[in-house]
């Protein structure tokens, strides 16, 4: 995740993109279908004073770009939460940090279910997922992005799989006792999974849950590929043959990912959709930003709203370009052409730095349907691609787990 300020200020300064006409058949297609995104960030707004997920927000006002409000506007069913973790100082008390930080960030997500049980509920299997969506309400399932909080001790995936987690990914933006990032500077440190990441796809398998290489280096990737005996998961991820870009896999990973049974879930991060300049000062000016963003502790919605002012003036100073709608679907129709229609799905990486022009958040989702149908695909197609594809993943790390999740 990149926090919420990589959003707003891009947005207001943004040339609008003209909408893709929807027809009533076309949205109610879309109203037929699962829609399920793996990777939201929202969990991250939970602890903001005064942001409450059953009020409608605006993303041009507060940054925030998923609400209940905006999911039944969107058509979405559901997705994974995720409880994420900045990979901070590497040994014991840094990895004490990272764990008690996601346990109160998965505490978070489960007082959120707990206080609106009419329309939210946890998701462990795919059935019950796909049961909530049935009775109306939106299903959440958990997610673990960065696997810092386990430190050395891989013991705690069990008690993070008690929490209801049921996806982990082993990185973030740097290395880590696991294994190697895409995008640490610094390069690879373990040549891809360390002996301990090993350790831990193993475990993933035995539990049931599934892995995913989002935010890992190529090397972690095949490491997963070798070793898994189930599908793979790339929860928000681009293409390197529409833009070549560390986070983003390239044609032949594709086509191995697809023939282990994996999904790649295309994701709407600007940087990772189309070429940014390099901008010195406004990198230093972003990072240090970032440093304000990610400090630990609550901060006041003034204090938000101050920190996305700061980030309006970084890019009054020094504008980038932005993606576009039609760069997303450039993505995804290049994964479907390559890894097949049952290993590609969908995640804005919304709430953690995602949203192009003309997908600024989750009410835009109907928007993909069009597309997918104006591009000759039938409505099974599209199905797999908003949840049919990813459920299919879990569902079948779950069937090869050495004790089914209760």
């Amino acid at each position: 995740m990149i926090l919420r300020i990589c959003l707003a200020a891009a947005l207001l300064a943004a040339t609008a993109v003209p909408a893709l006409a929807q027809t009533k058949a076309e949205r109610a297609l879309h109203e037929s279908l699962i829609v399920l995104d793996t990777h939201f960030d929202t969990p991250a707004n939970l602890s903001r004073d005064g942001w409450n997920i059953m009020d409608r927000h605006d993303v041009l006002v507060d940054g925030s770009q998923v609400d209940y409000p905006r999911m039944v506007a969107g058509g979405v069913d559901g997705g994974f939460f995720a409880i994420y973790t900045p990979q901070g100082q590497r040994g014991p008390d840094g990895d004490l940090k990272a764990r008690d930080a996601a346990l109160v960030r998965g505490l978070e997500i489960h007082e959120m279910v707990a206080a609106h049980p009419d329309v939210f509920e946890i998701a462990l299997t795919p059935d019950q997922a796909l049961d909530i969506a049935r009775r109306g309400k939106r299903f959440v399932f958990i997610s673990m992005e960065n696997g810092n909080p386990f430190g050395r001790d891989l013991s705690l995936m069990k008690t993070f799989y008690a929490y209801g987690v049921r996806l982990m990914g082993p990185v973030h933006f740097m290395n880590n006792e696991l294994g190697d990032s895409s995008t640490d500077p610094r390069g690879p440190e373990w040549g891809g999974l360390s002996p301990l990441g090993k350790q831990f796809v193993a475990e993933a398998n035995r539990m049931g849950v599934v892995l995913d290489a989002s935010h890992a280096s190529d090397g972690v990737l095949d490491d997963m590929l070798a070793l898994s005996k189930a599908p793979i998961l790339l929860s928000h991820s681009g293409v390197k043959a529409i833009y070549n870009h560390p986070r983003n896999i390239d044609d032949a990973h594709l086509k191995a990912l697809a023939a282990h049974g994996g999904v790649i879930q295309i994701n709407a991060f600007s940087n990772y959709m189309i070429a940014q300049p390099h901008i010195p000062e406004r990198d230093a000016a972003m990072g240090a930003l970032i440093k304000r963003m990610t400090a630990p502790g609550k901060r006041t919605e003034a204090q938000t709203v101050a920190l996305f002012a700061a980030k309006a003036e970084i890019d009054k100073k020094w504008p980038v370009p932005r993606a576009t709608f039609d760069d997303f679907m450039k993505h995804m129709l290049h994964a479907i052409e390559v890894a097949g229609i049952d290993h590609v799905g969908v995640s804005g990486d919304f709430d953690g730095g995602g949203g192009l022009d003309g997908l600024d958040d989750v009410t835009a989702y109907p928007k993909i349907t069009a597309a997918l149908l104006k591009a000759g695909y039938s409505k099974d197609d599209i199905a797999k691609v908003w949840g049919g594809n990813a459920l299919r993943v879990v569902r079948e790390a779950q069937a090869l787990a050495e004790k089914p999740a209760r």
